[in-house]
């Protein structure tokens, strides 16, 4: 947040996507402390490029220290970039934080405790909700809506959306805020995992778009599109 405060330096990836003091403050801290509390994990981070050619073991880390750098570099107001720390076990997430400083919002979940967010230093239980009456509401993203995510909404007679950036979109689903999040773009699985353990441990599910599972360890971790489900 000191980062964001101030004049925000950008340098460019290989893949055209921007990159931020902040993206690497954020990662030598987390991975730092990951390594001191349980240094048998293996961690895949968005940063760290080397790791993206490790293979993925029964159990590791996916670690996303800026998730919606656009975002982030908007200044906007909306606030809607995150931090995100997953835990794979047999390429299933089951334990994820996701937090929104700009926001005052963590979420944070495993299969053994469920689901919670904590904001203004409040913590709460947080599940799915019961599908409306006045019908659901999709989470959509900021910055890389599609043709193909408008289609399915349209398919399914979805008329009302909230647009958001980041990993909040599975947030926002698994609190009760919104009921499906359909992804078709192109997103990896360090982006996704925190979040989608979040919504897991909520009550909902994460599957491809023709109900298959969704799951993590893939070839370079790379995700195809999948639609993350509330009560929908």
């Amino acid at each position: 947040m000191k980062i964001y405060a101030n004049s925000i330096k950008v340098d460019f990836k290989e893949d055209g996507s921007p990159l931020t003091l902040a993206d690497k403050e954020a990662e030598h801290i987390i991975l730092k402390k990951l390594n001191e509390i349980i240094p048998e994990i293996l961690i895949i981070s968005e940063e760290n490029s080397s790791s993206h050619n490790l293979k993925a073991t029964d159990q590791f880390f996916l670690v996303d220290p800026l998730d919606g750098t656009k975002e982030f570099l908007k200044k906007d107001g909306l606030g809607s970039f995150t931090v995100n720390i997953g835990l794979i076990e047999n390429g299933i997430p089951t334990l994820g934080v996701v937090y929104a400083p700009a926001l005052n919002r963590m979420f944070f979940a495993s299969v053994s405790t469920g689901a919670f967010e904590e904001s203004n230093n409040l913590i709460k239980p947080i599940t799915i909700r019961t599908l409306p009456h006045s019908g659901a509401v999709a989470a959509a993203s900021i910055s890389h809506r599609d043709e193909l995510t408008n289609n399915w909404l349209n398919d399914h007679k979805i008329k009302n959306t909230t647009s958001i950036g980041s990993s909040l979109k599975f947030c926002l689903v698994a609190c009760g805020e919104a009921d499906v999040y359909p992804r078709f773009g192109p997103t990896m699985e360090w982006d996704t995992a925190a979040g989608d353990a979040v919504l897991r441990c909520a009550g909902g599910s994460v599957t491809l778009p023709n109900d298959k599972p969704f799951s993590y360890g893939k070839s370079s971790y790379r995700n195809g599109p999948f639609i993350a489900h509330g009560s929908f």
